[in-house]
């Protein structure tokens, strides 16, 4: 990977309308921020029904309590929505110097999010686990298909976890020499994470929990703005998709291929220590 980002943002970067100054509208310098509110508006209407939803399961004894971690991940989730809508504003307002001194914290940050995540799904499948072999009358027929669901789910959040981080990496290796990279993978990292909020929102028509597809399909709509408004003003695609949809596209495939599989639930068991 060190040897592709380095070519790249050592390559001379094409004129980029989004990126370049001047800029001849005002929305190639305040997509970036549209999109990092985008991202909130679609994490917000996907967990703030959910959580309501599940507080009430957890009070009615009908799910486990929430275990700490889920509180940090939040926490972190949440933080680092704040900081890149922060990160974007900062750049569309001429503020480059904050933003550049605001990088590092957002390095910490989403390494600290890609851990604790990773801490997560565990944490989650054994408390669904435990609760599912405790031996409690009913137990087993309340938590049990609970537990193939979440096997199922974890394609989708170890997904998650790997591309965002690696297309986090990509975006930060080309933050000095390709900025019109930076920016658009910063973005498109994030997406990675939409999925989580996507199949939470109670009135969007889903494929989940018997196929991934629609996840997968929401999330390039939730990118489209970004991308379109891109191919009108430059006239091309630009790398950064072609690398995101390079590495998405194999990978989305995959958790499909792999969804609901026989071998899937015993590897997903097997990795569990179960």
């Amino acid at each position: 990977m060190a040897t592709v980002t380095a070519g790249i943002s050592a390559r001379p970067p094409r004129t980029d309308s989004l990126s370049g100054t001047p800029r001849a509208h005002a929305l190639d310098r305040w997509i970036f921020v549209f999109m990092a509110a985008w991202f909130i508006a679609i994490v917000l209407a996907g967990f703030i029904p959910d959580s309501i939803e599940k507080v009430a399961m957890v009070r009615a004894g009908e799910r486990p309590p929430f275990p700490l971690v889920l509180h940090f991940h939040a926490v972190l989730m949440g933080s680092f929505l704040l900081f890149l809508l922060a990160q974007t504003w900062l750049m569309a307002t001429g503020r480059r110097a904050v933003h550049m001194r605001l990088g590092i914290f957002g390095m910490l940050l989403a390494a600290a999010l890609v851990v604790v995540g990773f801490i997560l799904v565990p944490t989650n499948f054994h408390l669904l686990w435990d609760a599912a072999h405790s031996g409690a009358p009913g137990a087993a027929e309340k938590f049990g298909q609970a537990v193939n669901v979440w096997e199922n789910i974890m394609l989708l959040q170890i997904r998650i976890g790997i591309l965002f981080a690696l297309f986090l990496a990509i975006g930060l290796r080309a933050r000095g020499g390709n900025a019109g990279l930076h920016k658009r993978m910063m973005i498109l990292a994030t997406a990675m994470a939409l999925p989580a909020g996507i199949d939470r929102i109670p009135w969007l028509p889903h494929t989940m929990p018997t196929s991934p597809l629609s996840p997968d399909l929401y999330t390039l709509v939730a990118v489209s703005p970004m991308f379109v408004w891109d191919v009108i003003r430059n006239r091309r695609v630009h790398e950064a998709y072609w690398i995101w949809l390079g590495v998405l596209v194999p990978c989305a495939v995959f958790v499909n291929l792999m969804w609901d599989t026989p071998w899937w639930h015993a590897t997903a068991r097997q990795l569990m220590g179960v």
